[in-house]
């Protein structure tokens, strides 16, 4: 490749001459993608074609062209025993990067399908966090077979990786990082990482450690570069560290990483020792991970993954479904108890779901703000009282506008005691919502659960009860019947 030498001796090489006259940022894979980036359908036919007629020639030779990426999402949009098809056909092809990428759901199975010695040679390619996230899925048998498998060295990282309770610090942490003395200057550190050649592939700082291995300070490589080889490295690291304990769990180290905006940080265990580091990307992956689990408990829905087997979508989803079932019987008992009034009046009948549907939807929406809240830590014990006051004002406003539109409406079409008393069980149905949707949550964070599992549930009932209660109830009181 040609070189260009400019009068500031900067070198720069010759770009790459366009295939065809295509601008050279063009896509020059268009016939597997569309627009947004995803494997054409035909494209996954072809390769499914080719399965199913034998020809692993035609496979490979559709698939060799794609990303590690690209080739994970196509394992994804294949059947079982057709994703086992595939890997057997490309085999050279199934590359660490590609089972790093693959849906945990999917790459389980791929694995289980796999011998020992396979797995344990995919695991030896991955970075620690990753070899662990690999192994973790296996059972306690095929566990030990692929650490068996696996040289002294990678066997020990990964089994002290293990040992760690899951979504934790310990178990997500990377084990390659760089860490020199503190007596070093920036000249013995550049030259240290120009000759060292067991570094890690990817590293943002250098951390400096005491003779006892705990952490003192870190350079960012900004910095090393920029500093004249005779400065003490103690003069130039940055003393003030956030440092992340092994099991701090996953959730806490993302919001660290928000609050400080941190790139990467020190990974300490129980002595204060430096045992490994966490980077920005890992915490990108928790944050998605969290934030999608987080919606799914909501809804009660599981994992929620389309590669999750039937048995365990079942299970996850008909207890909280049985769990509606019984909220549910709460309300009919409620509405059992105005059966007299409901044959007299037919309007109550037609109306009362209104209520208890609108203050459904408000409870959802201060619940799923307190959930948020709660979860990157907005609404703590020094605020909760605020926050409850704020929210309790705001439905009261959503309550009083909804109540007017409501009341007028019933008024017009029914008559105007009843629009009456339907507006004052909607402001009370609304408000009632607003103060179960903070309190619900906070309740569950307080006796140290997800306030994400079961919120939802308990809110619905809160607010189907108390909207035919007050309807119903004020219906009676006021006259409208009997």
């Amino acid at each position: 490749m040609a070189e260009d030498t400019r009068e500031d001796e900067t070198i720069l090489a010759d770009p790459l001459p366009a295939e065809d006259g295509a601008h050279p940022d063009d896509r020059v894979d268009d016939e597997r993608h569309d627009e947004e980036n995803r494997l054409k359908p035909d494209f996954v036919r072809a390769v499914r074609d080719a399965l199913e007629n034998g020809d692993d020639t035609a496979a490979y030779n559709l698939v060799e062209p794609l990303h590690p990426a690209d080739i994970a999402d196509l394992l994804e949009l294949l059947e079982r025993d057709e994703r086992r098809e595939l890997a057997a056909a490309i085999t050279d092809l199934m590359s660490s990067e590609v089972i790093a990428e693959l849906n945990d759901y999917v790459r389980e199975d791929m694995m289980e399908a796999l011998p020992p010695d396979a797995v344990a040679a995919i695991a030896e390619q991955l970075e620690t966090d990753d070899a662990v996230q690999l192994i973790e899925d296996l059972g306690p048998a095929e566990q030990r077979a692929v650490l068996d498998a696996l040289d002294a060295e990678d066997r020990a990282a990964i089994e002290s990786a293990l040992a760690y309770p899951e979504e934790t610090a310990g178990r997500l942490m990377s084990r390659d990082f760089v860490a020199v003395p503190e007596h070093m200057t920036v000249g013995d550190l550049i030259d240290f990482l120009r000759e060292e050649g067991n570094l890690a592939n990817d590293f943002w700082e250098v951390f400096v450690v005491d003779h006892a291995h705990h952490p003192v300070g870190s350079c960012a490589l900004s910095w090393i570069l920029r500093t004249p080889r005779s400065v003490a490295l103690t003069d130039v690291m940055k003393r003030d560290q956030t440092l992340i304990p092994v099991t701090m769990d996953q959730e806490e180290v993302a919001l660290m990483f928000q609050k400080y905006a941190l790139i990467s940080a020190a990974v300490v265990d129980a002595n204060g020792r430096l045992v490994g580091q966490m980077t920005v990307d890992d915490v990108v992956h928790i944050i998605s991970e969290e934030a999608g689990e987080d919606v799914l408990l909501l809804s009660g829905a599981g994992d929620g993954d389309i590669n999750e087997p039937i048995r365990d979508a079942y299970t996850a989803r008909v207890r909280w479904l049985i769990a509606n079932l019984g909220t549910a019987l709460v309300a009919s008992f409620i509405i059992a108890m105005f059966g007299a009034a409901i044959e007299e009046m037919v309007a109550l009948a037609v109306l009362m779901p209104i209520v208890a549907s609108i203050g459904g939807n408000a409870g959802t929406q201060t619940m799923a703000v307190t959930v948020r809240a709660i979860a990157v830590n907005q609404l703590t014990q020094a605020n909760t009282g605020r926050i409850l006051w704020r929210e309790m004002r705001v439905a009261l406003l959503n309550g009083t506008t909804i109540a007017v539109l409501v009341g007028l409406a019933t008024a017009l079409i029914f008559a105007p005691k009843l629009g009456a008393v339907i507006a004052a069980a909607m402001v009370i149905n609304i408000v009632v919502a607003g103060l179960a949707g903070v309190l619900v949550p906070v309740i569950f964070e307080r006796l140290k659960q997800d306030p994400a599992v079961a919120s939802s549930v308990f809110v619905t009932m809160i607010t189907d009860s108390m909207g035919f209660l007050a309807f119903l109830g004020l219906a009676v009181a006021s006259g409208l019947t009997g």
